[in-house]
């Protein structure tokens, strides 16, 4: 029993020394996780920058060390193409600073990392609305703004995105003998696409709609309109060959 004791009281005296001599845990300043942060950001170790300076975030030590790593958050999560992520940050960066001088900057990459989530006509379109919404308040916001160029692209290609999901859908029913719901759809879509290029398919199908809903008289008009607004068309030929063959005034 003695030699038992003993032992259990040589391993206790061990375990405290031990605990004695070990170095206790510093925690890092705010600023070195921050440039820690730049270092692992310009080596493209995206996933550690961001690391890096959600613990400058989390010290609240300086409000503005603070702001500076909730953007650069934001820029990592969008280089590194993880761009729901990178939306959300940018987001929330506006509605904390809404008078940042980045501000802008941040709603043009908000705007961006959905545009980035778009895939095809024929797949979930919300990516593409909301790229547009983004664009939008940026064109009312920043006329002036620094990527004005580069938004007014995004914002045409979106729209002209949603005009080509409208055909597709529109297209879908005409083939599914839905005429008067075609109908509905492309008519919709002369109006709210009226400065985009592809007005001429719009008119074409929209005349077919006609067509095979017994509304010759429209139908007519609507293919006369493409012949004569769209000589050079792909779509030129096709019409006035129907215009030629069923749809002559009697």
């Amino acid at each position: 029993m003695k030699t038992v004791a003993i032992l259990i009281t040589t391993l206790v005296l061990a375990s405290v020394l031990l605990q004695g001599c070990s170095t206790p845990q510093v925690n890092k300043p705010a600023e070195v996780h921050f440039k820690e942060g730049e270092q692992s950001f310009s080596n493209g170790k995206y996933e550690d920058a961001i690391a890096s300076w959600k613990k400058v975030k989390e010290a609240y030590k300086s409000p503005e060390l603070s702001t500076k790593a909730e953007l650069n958050i934001a820029d990592a999560y969008f280089l590194n193409k993880d761009y729901i992520e990178a939306a959300a940050g940018y987001e929330d960066f506006r509605k904390q600073h809404p008078k940042h001088p980045q501000a802008d900057f941040a709603l043009y990459r908000q705007g961006v990392s959905y545009f980035n989530q778009i895939h095809s006509t024929d797949t979930d379109q919300t990516p593409v609305k909301n790229a547009q919404t983004t664009f939008d308040s940026y064109l009312k916001l920043y006329p002036k703004g620094a990527q004005l160029a580069e938004v007014q692209e995004k914002h045409k290609e979106c729209r002209d995105m949603q005009l080509q999901y409208e055909l597709y859908i529109g297209r879908f029913y005409l083939k599914t003998d839905e005429y008067k719901a075609a109908i509905a759809r492309f008519e919709e879509s002369l109006k709210m696409f009226s400065d985009l290029a592809r007005r001429d398919e719009v008119l074409f199908y929209l005349g077919k709609a006609y067509l095979e809903d017994g509304q010759k008289a429209k139908s007519r008009e609507t293919f006369n309109r493409l012949i004569s607004d769209f000589p050079g068309s792909q779509y030129f030929a096709d019409a006035k060959k129907i215009v030629d063959s069923s749809l002559q005034e009697k």
